[in-house]
């Protein structure tokens, strides 16, 4: 970002940042030779690897993930099979992405989707933006069993089939992907035992199969002399779609020479030939390996048919001339030649729709940061880019890719009064392109140009008609922005801005939410003597309303406590409201008898009338008698586990959940509590799984606790359950946890 605006002038230092993509070159199409990683280290036997992987099953397409550092995202490493342009939007996944890869790495399991179909009901945004017939299977990459093993190696691969492929694997197949698999995975485990971890590249290596023989002389003529005596025109397209050979005939049929044609994708060498149709055309057969066919009328009204008969290596074209009684398109005026070139507009509307259909998925702010920047960094050409949002009368970053950030702290809070290309947009509306450094300097003479940029795109983000940021995208080279590219960036820009306002509201609303939820909990729990206590609450998942959970201890002496953890029916602002009313209600009455504690809060809640039911658990212990009497209403059963026995369910009498009947009544038990006994109360979002029986979740939580050693901190013991109840399946409920435990004796704080 070149021009990135600093208090006074815009300034940025030389060299301060790495261009993203600028580093590690992939080594061409069809060789797997030396490619060296950010460690040096020889990736060659890598990529002979995937190669192999995709002949053995069989599979179109091969893509090898690796993990960042803080293993939170996979990085595409390498490819074969597939064009640049299809793998760079997946160049990036995080680990919490609805995306194959990411749930196979994450889950620790293989993934399978037979067609499109499935594709489409799994993964919306893969089926939304690749609506086309192929079948994909993801695995983690875990290596063989050894002594004294690595860690799992975090990454994963991916391979594609054909659209004929079966909607399912065969065990021939199966076998292929676990042994590529682990052959993968003991790769990267030797390098990094070596001390040398193989790191994902800059940017994705794009492979090839094997090519064929290279036929001889004689063969090759031979072959010449058949294409030239088929009738109409023929030509051959690599996966990126570019034309690799041509005919005379079939020049002549498009109206270009031979020689504007080869080398060019064809809808930029031909704008008539520029329209998503035709592009999507090319796309379903590069991605599905399966033929097609369609018509299109070219500028001077004569309508051509376009055979397509894509294989692993590129797409063989027939081109004919359509009959007078054929039916072809409806004739329309020819498509005037611009002036200058301009981008592909089908290629650009695969870039909106991967980005739209990403942000729909965007649900934090942070979320809309890392999408944009893992989508539009590669798929501009942009070596930088920076998003900016304007707070209280300045310009905060809260996003970058490419730079380092130490260089975006210092120019962080920029003053909207000060003029520069960053605060433009926010008060006219309007983008700036600046082709050069030249432009830029001539508009800004106050600029100083020193991040290694040398043309910069500064885009409005605006929402419900206000300006609310501003997007920077920087290039390495000058770089020429035509009308089209820059109404597509003002589009991307506009989607981009629809996605922060709404993810920015959602996290306001939230933290408003939680920190509504959080000021009703206890601040910090008394302390008594002997008596070792720790709790934890955990919101749910996902979504922003709030729960009603809570837990509570209450001092009434020296040796003498009340312990509550409760559940409000609901999510929302009424179930926390309720929440803090039942609390303050098991307050005014602790330390009488339990059953009459519940019963007096029973009352208070159906007076109120609130439309709402509570369980709840309540337990009163005296230490000096040790003993512990609890009654329940309507609660899941505590744990209590005497010192040198197992955690056992506390099956107590049942009561009626609180706030339905008046005059319900509770009974209380008396259990013992001595020195070494622990008392774990919980609410149902520790132990409840969707579509799992209750009592298998409490017996889980139970072994758990009878596992941890009876001296093990209580604080160490409720991290443990928490980490339990986070790394199983999606919990749809908050967790409130609450341990006490006698001390065996009495220890200093």
């Amino acid at each position: 970002m070149r021009n990135l605006p600093g208090r006074d002038q815009e300034a940025l230092p030389a060299g301060s940042a790495r261009p993203a993509g600028s580093a590690g070159s992939a080594r061409p199409a069809g060789s797997a030779g030396s490619v060296e990683g950010a460690e040096g280290v020889d990736q060659r036997a890598l990529g002979e690897a995937l190669i192999r992987a995709c002949a053995a099953a069989g599979a179109s397409v091969g893509m090898l993930y690796l993990p960042d550092p803080a293993r939170r995202a996979l990085h595409l490493a390498m490819t074969v099979g597939l064009a640049r342009e299809f793998a760079l939007p997946w160049s990036r996944v995080v680990l919490d992405d609805p995306i194959p890869v990411a749930d196979a790495v994450r889950e620790g399991r293989f993934v399978w989707l037979g067609g499109q179909e499935e594709a489409a009901r799994h993964y919306p945004r893969l089926g939304l933006v690749l609506p086309y017939d192929f079948a994909l299977a993801a695995a983690p990459l875990v290596p063989d069993p050894a002594p004294g093993a690595a860690e799992p190696t975090g990454a994963g691969l991916v391979l594609l089939w054909p659209g004929s492929h079966a909607p399912r694997l065969s065990d021939g197949e199966r076998d292929a992907v676990d042994s590529a698999c682990g052959r993968l995975a003991n790769h990267l485990r030797r390098a990094a035992d070596a001390g040398h971890p193989v790191r994902p590249p800059a940017r994705p290596v794009m492979l090839s199969p094997a090519p064929p023989p290279t036929p001889g002389p004689v063969e090759a003529a031979a072959a010449m002399a058949f294409i030239r005596r088929l009738p109409g025109g023929n030509c051959a397209l690599d996966l990126n779609g570019t034309i690799t050979f041509i005919t005379a005939e079939a020049a002549e049929l498009l109206g270009a020479p031979v020689s504007r044609l080869r080398g060019a994708l064809p809808w930029e060498a031909l704008p008539w030939m520029d329209t998503p149709v035709i592009e999507d055309h090319y796309r379903a057969a590069a991605i599905s390996r399966l033929p097609r066919s369609f018509t299109a009328a070219s500028p001077i009204g004569r309508y051509l048919r376009f055979d397509l008969y894509p294989d692993d290596t590129g797409i063989s074209v027939r081109i004919t001339p359509v009959a007078d009684d054929e039916p072809g398109p409806a004739p329309g005026p020819p498509t005037a030649v611009p002036l200058e070139p301009s981008p592909s507009r089908a290629t650009a509307l695969y870039q909106l729709m991967h980005l739209a259909a990403a942000l729909t998925e965007a649900v934090h702010a942070r979320d809309v940061v890392d999408q944009a920047a893992d989508l539009l960094v590669p798929a501009l050409g942009a070596q930088a880019l920076a998003l900016l949002v304007a707070e209280e009368q300045r310009l905060r970053i809260i996003g970058f890719r490419g730079y380092t950030a130490e260089l975006m702290d210092r120019y962080d809070g920029i003053p909207l009064g000060v003029h520069t290309a960053s605060t433009h947009g926010l008060r006219t509306g309007e983008p700036l392109f600046f082709a050069d450094a030249g432009e830029l300097a001539a508009a800004f003479p106050a600029v100083v140009i020193g991040d290694g940029m040398a043309a910069w795109a500064f885009l409005p983000l605006i929402a419900s008609g206000r300006a609310i940021g501003t997007l920077i995208l920087a290039y390495a080279r000058p770089h020429s922005f035509v009308p089209g590219e820059r109404a597509i960036l003002t589009s991307i820009a506009g989607l981009i801005a629809q996605a922060l306002d709404r993810a920015r509201l959602y996290d306001a609303t939230h933290q408003l939410a939680r920190s509504l939820q959080t000021a009703l909990l206890p601040r910090v729990l008394p302390r008594v003597p002997r008596l070792e206590v720790a709790a934890r609450y955990l919101p749910a998942a996902h979504g922003l309303d709030v729960g009603g959970d809570f837990y509570d201890l209450i001092r009434i002496d020296d040796t003498t406590v009340a312990a509550a953890v409760g559940d409000v029916q609901g999510h929302n602002v009424n179930a926390a409201a309720l929440m803090g009313q039942v609390r303050t209600a098991v307050h005014a009455t602790a330390g009488d008898p339990p059953a009459e504690v519940l019963a007096r809060t029973n009352r208070l809640l159906t007076d109120l009338e609130p439309g709402l039911f509570t369980s709840c658990v309540y337990a009163h212990i005296d230490l000096a008698a040790r003993t512990a009497h609890l009654v329940t209403a309507g609660h899941p059963p505590p744990l209590l586990r005497h010192a040198g026995g197992p955690a056992k369910m506390l099956l107590l009498p049942p009561g009626l959940l609180l706030g339905i009947d008046r005059n319900a009544s509770y009974t209380a038990v008396e259990v013992p509590f001595g020195p070494g006994t622990l008392l774990t109360l919980y609410t149902d979002g520790l132990v409840e799984v969707p579509g799992e029986d209750l009592e298998e979740g409490i017996a889980a939580v139970a072994a758990r606790v009878t596992a941890t050693r009876e001296h093990h901190p209580v604080s160490t013991l409720a991290d443990d359950l928490i980490g339990h109840a986070r790394g199983g399946a999606p919990r749809t409920d908050d967790i409130a946890l609450l341990l006490l435990r006698f001390a065996q004796e009495e220890r200093r704080s």
